[in-house]
């Protein structure tokens, strides 16, 4: 008996060529997910959600963040405090732009989600501050 892997929790490796990329993602995605860009603070689309569900990655539908982990940092990028699974992310030195940071990518296709700061609440300190052009969202149904 075989079953299906869930993409939330245990998805397939996923390899897209460059014009496969652009052609899946609108421009602001692809500058985010695929060129490490970043969004213009408070002004993503999941940035004041509150709805239940689970945050996806708009390039290939892993799940990475519960909205239970959701909270306002006032940075104005939306922030969580843990990932959904910690195989469902990859963190990587970034010394980009003068600065050490800790870069946030999905594990599944390598986008660019965002940068990881120990300056999160409790219970882990965290903040994973995350484009909303990187994300999609599931509701709970």
């Amino acid at each position: 008996m075989s079953s299906t892997p869930n993409p939330l929790t245990n998805p397939v490796r996923l390899h897209k060529t460059d014009s496969q990329w652009q052609a899946d993602l609108t421009p602001e995605q692809y500058a985010v997910c695929r060129c490490s860009a970043t969004e213009p603070p408070f002004s993503g689309k999941w940035y004041h959600h509150r709805e239940a569900g689970t945050y996806v990655c708009v390039g290939c539908r892993t799940g990475l963040f519960a909205s239970e982990t959701k909270y306002d940092s006032g940075s104005g990028w939306p922030a969580f405090f843990q990932p959904l699974a910690r195989t469902s992310i990859s963190l990587h030195q970034d010394q980009s732009r003068g600065m050490r940071r800790t870069e946030v990518r999905c594990a599944n296709c390598d986008s660019h989600l965002g940068h990881l700061f120990p300056d999160g609440p409790r219970p882990t300190g965290m903040r994973y501050c995350i484009n909303s052009l990187a994300l999609d969202f599931l509701p709970i149904n």
